[in-house]
């Protein structure tokens, strides 16, 4: 046999033999998920029957499910079973280009809907006062939702809006979708740019907790004063995207 020949196969053999076994059943488990053999809501057999089935130790193939686990791929339910579920495509997006979030959603052809929205009147504090150009204690309105994609919680905001903007819009009007668009249909207000403010939020924040819904799940906060045509801040807003759904890029320049 030719000596590089059986060199190369050599080496092909050792990688074969050190990669680890639980990855080679993960990425198994991986393909049949992709090719729709391992259809979404599949409910997987008991954990000693999959791992005789592969031929591993139970651990072996525990170690498989948690990384398809913390890749979004499966969801696993202590006491209930270990399910195929539906995978969100990301939503790449330039964060120089101001888009609202519907837009983005559609853009890759998520179904985009409110989880949870509560509209309330407040008075401004101090910080939202600095971004806003009104005084501490004037009126405002508070709208704080939670954003979904194909029915899983991907986004979470509170807009802060001057009353004197936006007078009682909201209580007259039924609101959902984007607040960009909302502002232009109902009172004519064009949303023309943003300063963002980009934050790594807490994890005890309950903003987070509520869209830490897989293992690997992060969370980023822009906090964002929007302005219309005139470049007068039109309203402030918190908003939490999820890092695995999400993915936010800006190309700089030296």
């Amino acid at each position: 046999m030719d000596g590089t020949k059986d060199m190369s196969w050599r080496v092909k053999e050792e990688v074969r033999m050190v990669y680890p076994r639980y990855m080679q059943i993960k990425e198994e488990l991986e393909k049949q998920i992709e090719d729709g053999t391992l259809e979404v809501g599949y409910r997987f057999p008991s954990e000693p029957e999959m791992a005789s089935k592969f031929g591993v130790s139970r651990e072996t193939f525990r170690a498989a499910v948690k990384k398809l686990e913390e890749e979004g791929k499966l969801r696993v339910q202590h006491g209930v079973g270990t399910f195929v579920i539906r995978q969100l495509k990301q939503v790449p997006s330039d964060i120089s280009n101001l888009q609202s979030t519907s837009e983005m959603l559609k853009a890759v052809g998520h179904l985009e809907g409110d989880q949870q929205q509560q509209i309330r009147y407040g008075t401004c504090t101090d910080e939202w006062a600095t971004h806003l150009n009104i005084q501490p204690g004037d009126p405002v309105v508070i709208i704080e939702r939670v954003r979904t994609a194909n029915g899983e919680p991907v986004m979470s905001s509170t807009y802060i809006l001057p009353q004197a903007v936006v007078g009682h819009a909201f209580g007259d009007t039924p609101f959902s979708g984007s607040l960009f668009g909302f502002l232009e249909r109902e009172l004519n207000i064009v949303v023309k740019r943003s300063h963002t403010e980009l934050v790594v939020p807490l994890q005890s924040d309950p903003r987070v907790q509520a869209l830490l819904v897989h293992p690997q799940t992060t969370v980023l906060l822009m906090k964002q004063t929007h302005f219309d045509m005139n470049h007068f801040p039109v309203f402030y807003a918190y908003d939490y995207f999820r890092n695995d759904v999400f993915q936010f890029w800006v190309e700089r320049f030296r």
